[in-house]
């Protein structure tokens, strides 16, 4: 046997490696730009110029001597750091930094961003000559590096061989004193600056790419998106609450300003519109979401329109919603009652617009406007810096428009009409890479989905109940106005007035029939819709003073099945206590006559007429009807009066309705919050009112023009929106009212409401 020694053998790449990881890697050179940007935000620089020399004014190259300059005033490198480090592809020097400190923030607090060290294949992707040259801070020298490949081709081929990476030369010299970057008056930002003596200068040309204006623009916009387009808005915001510590904690703490020249003038690109999409966004979307989901409380914590919530990962008003069950049921069960989210805590910041052409006046978008949200989607940021390319006006990066397309549209907002920031952080998201290839995030893990299902799923619930609530608020409330102001009436007046004018006889006489044929059919749907109200009212109210009745027939079967159980048994029943217990289940009976008496009261009768009600009997009757839901929510009950006694003219079932509605309301909103738990009710005979309050959480400032309108309720899933709707129409048809107490009239801290009994 010949066996030959075993021979170490070490990777030794061609030239074309150079290209080939560039076009992999790199994907354009608006991403190029970036990447290269990125290094001067790492270097803690405040500005980065970028100058587009000998270009026309439509970016188009003016012959050979064309090329892009980008020069910062960051800490620079010195000799030892492009000996050791730059000339290194994948160098590791960024990301043994952040493993020897444990702490991956610069000098002036800034996250680093590179660490896989592929910036240099950036250079490459822009232009075949570079010339960097660089000084590091407190240095009086500056090390200038030249690399030349424009004569080769795309393969690297010389003499018909393919030449090997470390074939590929470069020069590497130094000043000293420093000749370029030195202490002097330099344009930045449309103003002259003292440029400080530190930075880095680079020069790229033997250009790769066809540049054009539009081009330039779009690489413009990319850099303006590198930090957060929010900050100002979100800067003027005058509250402040809990959950923004993360996404504040995100931003770097120095400016650092981006600005493009051509030649020696600096290009304004966009600023206009960035100010118009600042007011846009504060001054017309429909909600300002602001927020961060917590990972260990599994919950989200957020504010809408400045009004704090918080909704826990596991409550039925998300885990109902058919995006929650798709992503995070199995077999159907909810795998996150078992197991934590993988991808750590997040905040976030949402803008919710309304594109439709019936939007409400302060929400209402021009084309223009339109146009311009179109143009944002939700950005995602890394430490303040954002991810490629999410939020980009093509990218659907949380399936948003792939989702809307698998469910009901209005089940979910569409990419159009929202705009917005995510914010992570390398520090609270490890399991959330980036792709090598600077665009996205790693698609495989657990991390990732239940990240982007976390967002599809508040989106869903933003869009069902908040968004879903306005919508409806603001189609009832122009319907209303018709209806109320009389438009359709006040249009046949107008056109009856100008065909008199005319004198046109049988044109007024045809008019005439069908306004008369229009208020018949009116008198019928107005009619039709009175009892349908009075239906609903008497469900609602049934409902509502069905609790006690169940308690009682409950009682009464523990009472039988207890007399049952000892009559087996062959015991002889000792009469006292056979009499308490049939004793008990006659007062349980009779309760349940009263109350059936009182619920039929509700229901409409012809014989049923206005009368004179004393409003305390009717009071104490609904009282006795909730005794037993009130004691057993720990819930007390104070009665007051003033005055003459309260009378109303109207008839039992509207005021059993009003107070059913009223209970059952403060009930709801009692139950489960801390003690004392109060009703108290005050009814004042000389004025004419009862005025019916809780100290529970009472009502939002921005519900109370909502409270008395169809379909608007604060319960959630668990309301109708119905209650207070109805009991304002049937007291408005005995020429009554209801309302929110006027302040003086507060009797407790939560919701107070006053019903007038004087006729309007």
């Amino acid at each position: 046997m010949n066996n030959k020694k075993p021979k170490t053998l070490s990777f030794k790449p061609y030239a074309r490696l150079l290209t080939m990881l560039g076009e992999q890697l790199i994907k354009n050179e608006r991403i190029a730009l970036v990447e290269l940007i990125k290094n001067s935000y790492d270097a803690d620089a405040n500005w980065v110029k970028v100058t587009f020399e000998n270009f026309d004014e439509e970016f188009r190259p003016l012959g050979s001597n064309a090329k892009i300059i980008i020069e910062d005033d960051g800490l620079g490198m010195d000799r030892d750091i492009i000996e050791n480090h730059w000339v290194n592809p994948a160098t590791p020097s960024k990301l043994l930094k952040k493993k020897v400190k444990q702490n991956s923030t610069t000098r002036q607090g800034r996250v680093i961003q590179g660490e896989k060290g592929i910036g240099r294949f950036a250079l490459l992707k822009l232009g075949r000559y570079i010339e960097m040259t660089t000084r590091a801070k407190n240095s009086s020298s500056e090390s200038t590096v030249k690399l030349d490949i424009s004569k080769y081709d795309e393969d690297f081929l010389n003499n018909n061989q393919g030449m090997f990476l470390d074939e590929i030369k470069m020069s590497l010299s130094d000043a000293d004193p420093a000749e370029i970057i030195i202490r002097e008056k330099i344009p930045v930002g449309g103003r002259n600056i003292t440029r400080k003596p530190h930075g880095t200068r680079i020069e790229i040309s033997h250009l790769q790419s066809a540049w054009t204006r539009e081009k330039v623009k779009e690489v413009y916009r990319d850099l303006m998106r590198l930090q957060s387009i929010f900050d100002k808005v979100m800067a003027e915001d005058q509250d402040t609450s809990e959950h923004e510590a993360l996404s504040k904690s995100t931003k770097p703490k120095s400016d650092f300003d981006i600005y493009i020249f051509r030649n020696k003038s600096l290009e304004p690109f966009g600023l206009e519109t960035e100010e118009d999409l600042h007011t846009l966004l504060r001054e017309k979307a429909v909600f300002r979401i602001d927020g961060r989901y917590d990972e260990v409380g599994k919950v989200f914590d957020f504010s809408i329109n400045e009004k704090h919530q918080k909704i826990s990962l596991l409550d039925p008003v998300l885990t109902g919603l058919k995006m929650y069950r798709d992503a995070f049921f199995i077999e159907k069960k909810n795998i996150l009652e078992g197991r934590s989210t993988e991808c750590g805590s997040f905040s976030f910041k949402f803008y919710i617009f309304n594109l439709s052409l019936d939007a409400a006046p302060q929400h209402s978008l021009g084309a223009g406007d339109k146009d311009l949200i179109r143009d944002h989607r939700i950005y995602l940021y890394r430490d303040g810096i954002r991810v490629y390319p999410y939020g980009d006006p093509t990218d659907d990066w949380l399936q948003i428009d792939v989702r809307r397309g698998t469910v009901r549209a209005n089940e979910f907002v569409s990419n159009d009409q929202t705009v917005g920031v995510i914010e992570i952080t390398q520090e609270h998201n490890k399991n959330l890479r980036d792709k090598t290839s600077r665009e996205g995030l790693v698609d495989v893990g657990v991390a990732t989905d239940d990240f982007r299902s976390l967002i599809q799923v508040f989106l869903a619930w933003v869009r069902k109940d908040p968004y879903d609530k306005a919508m409806r608020i603001t189609k009832n409330a122009k319907d209303i106005a018709v209806f109320k102001g009389g438009v359709v009436e006040k249009g046949f007046d107008d056109l009856n007035q100008a065909i008199e004018e005319q004198d046109t006889i049988k044109a007024a006489a045809a008019l005439k029939e069908i306004k008369r044929t229009y208020q018949t059919e009116r008198r019928y749907l107005v009619k039709r819709a009175e009892d349908t109200e009075h239906l609903a009212g008497v469900g609602l109210s049934v409902e509502a003073a069905s609790h006690d009745l169940m308690l009682s027939i409950e009682s009464i079967y523990r009472c039988i099945d207890n007399l049952i159980n000892e009559a087996r048994r062959g015991r002889s029943l000792d009469p006292k206590h056979l009499e308490t217990e049939l004793s008990t289940i006659r007062g349980m009976v009779s309760f349940i006559e009263r109350s059936l008496g009182d619920m039929q009261t509700l229901f409409r009768s012809t014989k049923q007429r206005r009368k004179q009600i004393r409003v305390a009997d009717l009071l104490q009757r609904v009282h006795k009807l909730y005794a037993g839901m009130l004691h057993k929510n720990g819930i007390e009950y104070e009665f007051e009066t003033l005055g003459s006694p309260l009378v109303a003219s109207t008839t039992d079932a509207v005021l059993l309705q009003v107070l059913l509605n009223l209970f059952d309301n403060s009930c709801y909103w009692l139950t489960g919050r801390k003690s004392p738990r109060i009703i108290k009710i005050l009814l004042d005979g000389d004025r004419g009112v009862m005025i019916f309050s809780d100290n529970g959480p009472g009502f939002r400032e921005d519900d109370m023009a909502y409270l008395f309108e169809p379909f608007f309720s604060g319960k959630g899933d668990e309301g109708r929106g119905l209650g207070l709707y109805i009991a304002r129409q049937l007291l408005s048809r005995h020429e009554y009212a209801i309302d929110v107490s006027d302040k003086q009239d507060r009797l407790l801290p939560g919701a107070n409401l006053t019903i007038s009994f004087v006729k309007e």
